[in-house]
């Protein structure tokens, strides 16, 4: 069984790559949201061309042995951006990161690797002149599109955040919608981008934790009984630390089944089946269902919005040596920083 998705999922791989040229055009050609200031749609075009052919040639490789890969990357990009804006933050490792708290305890570890094996490469290739930040966008990007979503373009010149964020506010999988579409309007996002996003589930696992409450230890009536069945076969107790798909249609195709589910009552989370259960946003789960093209159109634009939360650009912030360590715990960094400094005096 496992074999065949996989074989399956590697045939979607090579499709997309096919297709990635003549979804570019449908998406390009839209109208972008605005461009952040220091941001710009051409940033690396000089100082590193090869840029984005790197991520998505390492991408594309990756997934081939490793479907979950992509659904990690987008979390990791979702979670850095809504906590202090899209600085990289995240990656940051330490006692007190981003990465131990309790939202984030479930973040891949071979995802977070991975932006640091694809930032060593870039550097390889262009220098230190690419931001960790930027490569988490370009992958979680690459990850959408390679996966049979929406190809986009994104606007780049991030810098890395010099600091991780002290207290971890992300969407909780327990609230309903009126809490969830109070967390996104902070951010900017209207309730049809909200739902647009939450669409990435469509791709990914969740623990039992997320959802038992669900189940134990009274069901939600607005589960589907067989599917609350077979949840209860993989958390036989509230204190399961299994995983399942949320997506029980085409769990590793980036698609709009996910809104279908929705509709069928099989949303995993409270805050995914609640988006249609709302009446303020059952409509919009509901287009998003019937039309794959709208959704995908109304996805890669709200990504394009939410990569450019907070950005650091300019002088701010740094161009990280190592995706994990700010360049000040890098003494590698700091001398090749001080090295930097004096032939630009010399200049």
């Amino acid at each position: 069984m496992a074999t065949a998705s996989a074989s399956s999922f590697i045939s979607l791989l090579l499709i997309s790559s096919l297709l990635l040229a003549s979804l570019s055009s449908s998406f390009t050609e839209a109208q972008k949201p605005p461009v952040a200031k220091g941001l710009s749609w051409t940033f690396y075009d000089q100082s590193c061309p090869k840029l984005e052919s790197i991520v998505r040639k390492q991408i594309q490789n990756a997934l081939k042995k490793d479907i979950g890969l992509a659904a990690g990357l987008i979390r990791i990009h979702f979670h850095d951006c809504f906590v202090q804006g899209c600085d990289g933050s995240v990656l940051l490792e330490g006692s007190s990161s981003e990465q131990n708290a309790r939202p984030n305890l479930s973040l891949r570890k071979e995802a977070l690797k991975f932006v640091d094996d694809l930032r060593a490469r870039v550097h390889k290739e262009c220098g230190r002149v690419v931001s960790c930040a930027d490569i988490l966008a370009l992958a979680a990007r690459d990850s959408v599109a390679l996966s049979g979503g929406p190809n986009y373009d994104l606007p780049l010149g991030r810098r890395d955040s010099k600091t991780f964020a002290t207290v971890v506010n992300l969407p909780s999988p327990f609230s309903n919608t009126t809490v969830i579409l109070n967390d996104f309007l902070e951010k900017t996002f209207n309730a049809r981008e909200t739902v647009a996003l939450s669409g990435g589930h469509t791709v990914g696992l969740a623990h039992c934790p997320a959802f038992t409450s669900r189940l134990y230890p009274k069901q939600d009536p607005t589960l589907d009984k067989t599917f609350a069945n077979n949840l209860k076969k993989t958390c036989p107790t509230s204190d399961s630390n299994n995983t399942t798909v949320f997506d029980i249609r085409s769990p590793n195709v980036f698609d709009n089944k996910y809104y279908v589910d929705l509709m069928n009552r099989q949303g995993l989370l409270t805050s995914d089946q609640d988006l249609y259960t709302d009446k303020r946003t059952r409509g919009i789960v509901t287009s998003f269902a019937v039309d794959q093209s709208l959704f995908f159109q109304e996805f890669a634009n709200s990504m394009i919005k939410m990569s450019q939360l907070s950005v650091l650009t300019g002088k701010q912030g740094e161009i990280r040596a190592k995706c994990s360590v700010k360049n000040s715990n890098n003494l590698a960094s700091v001398v090749e920083d001080v090295v930097e400094e004096a032939w630009s005096g010399i200049i």
